[in-house]
């Protein structure tokens, strides 16, 4: 969709349009049948500044707004649902909780390295037995004399088994409700005791990493303390309502995508004697789409906005979110259909964007819990 975008923000999409068709694309669909993390595109992607888009500069960083994040989301999803997952969570989550809650030590520890890809950054808030009701984790940490001791498994993190460390929420007062007894610590990967258990195998996002990972006595000091003792279930909240934007974008990349490869396909397939982009039943799943997509933009770009004012949106992310995730999903699925029999088949890249995007319902909260969260503010407002 064609925004009023400032002339930055212009060239930021485009810069980052030619890297992933140069650099991404020729590569996509072999990473994801291998379900390989591509370790040896991380350094291009910190050449490109993609690591550390909300890093500050004075931490390596390339210091972009949320608008920015988004751009950068959208457009590598718009090739690989995979790549836009790791650039999301990296920037969003792990990094993101540190910028936002670490102390100055913590920040200049961490960020640059973040920002150079020297260490990736995994988030372990999820747990085998605590999805959508997060602030039921099990994981404890326990003071340990001058630190803590970390006990627990975590499940479905991104860059669980790649990350230079790892962002980990873990109850730490059992005695009070359970939203206000939850701490943050920052574990470094190869830490005696922290490790990612398994590999998990999924259907779509496959070459992004995503593990179960384990904690048994895991020591840190209180120095790897990520904000107030207890009070890191509200510093989540804060996290995800900036990462939910992220999510809309990477649904509406892959939208987009999907319906850029249905209207080349359309007009160059032809039945009857001609294209079937002449034929009503292929227009009007194609203009379906083109406007739910382009509606799902307004709602992104509206949030993302929102929260380079300094605004809440809260309420705005989770909308963006909840519709662009799954309107994607239709429009992805509508693609594959235009496709006929070869959206079916590996050689044609829709199926994968349709595997990539059912993940946008689900991670970072499900459609249900955004239905929730815009509930209580209809309610509340």
């Amino acid at each position: 969709m064609d925004f009023d975008f400032a002339e930055h923000h212009q060239l930021l999409r485009q810069s980052v349009r030619e890297f992933a068709r140069a650099e991404i694309a020729p590569h996509a669909q072999r990473w994801d049948r291998e379900e390989r993390f591509p370790k040896e595109l991380v350094s291009k992607l910190a050449a490109m500044g993609l690591l550390g888009i909300r890093i500050p500069e004075e931490y390596g960083g390339s210091g972009l707004d949320t608008t920015a994040y988004a751009i950068c989301v959208e457009e590598l999803a718009r090739i690989d649902g995979s790549m836009a997952l790791t650039i999301a969570s990296h920037n969003g989550l792990g990094t993101g909780h540190v910028l936002a809650f670490g102390t100055e030590e913590q920040r200049r520890r961490y960020l640059p390295k973040a920002a150079s890809g020297e260490w990736l950054a995994a988030w372990a808030l999820t747990e085998p037995g605590s999805g959508s009701d997060s602030a039921a984790l099990r994981t404890t940490a326990r003071r340990d004399g001058q630190g803590w001791l970390l006990n627990g498994t975590k499940t479905f993190i991104t860059q669980g088994s790649v990350g230079g460390f790892c962002v980990v929420l873990a109850r730490t007062n059992p005695d009070v409700p359970k939203q206000r007894g939850i701490s943050a610590f920052i574990v470094d990967h190869g830490t005696s005791g922290f490790s990612a258990s398994k590999h998990l195998l999924k259907l779509g996002c496959r070459s992004s990493d995503t593990a179960e990972l384990t904690l048994e006595n895991v020591h840190v000091a209180d120095s790897q303390r990520l904000g107030e003792v207890d009070r890191a279930f509200m510093d989540t909240m804060r996290i995800l309502d900036r990462g939910r934007i992220s999510i809309a974008a990477m649904a509406l990349g892959l939208g987009y995508g999907a319906l850029d490869m249905a209207v080349r396909y359309a007009k160059e397939r032809k039945a009857f004697g001609k294209p079937i982009a002449d034929f009503q039943a292929i227009q009007w799943m194609l203009a379906d789409a083109k406007a739910e997509l382009d509606a799902s933009a307004l709602l992104t770009y509206r949030a993302a906005w929102l929260a380079d004012q300094g605004r809440p949106h809260s309420e705005q992310a989770a909308k963006a979110k909840l519709f662009t995730s799954e309107a994607a999903t239709r429009a992805c699925n509508s693609a594959l259909q235009v496709h006929g029999g070869y959206g079916y088949v590996r050689e044609f890249d829709v199926e994968r964007h349709l595997r990539d995007a059912k993940l946008c319902e689900i991670g970072e909260g499900t459609s249900e819990v955004q239905r929730m969260v815009i509930a209580k503010h209809v309610l509340t407002g």
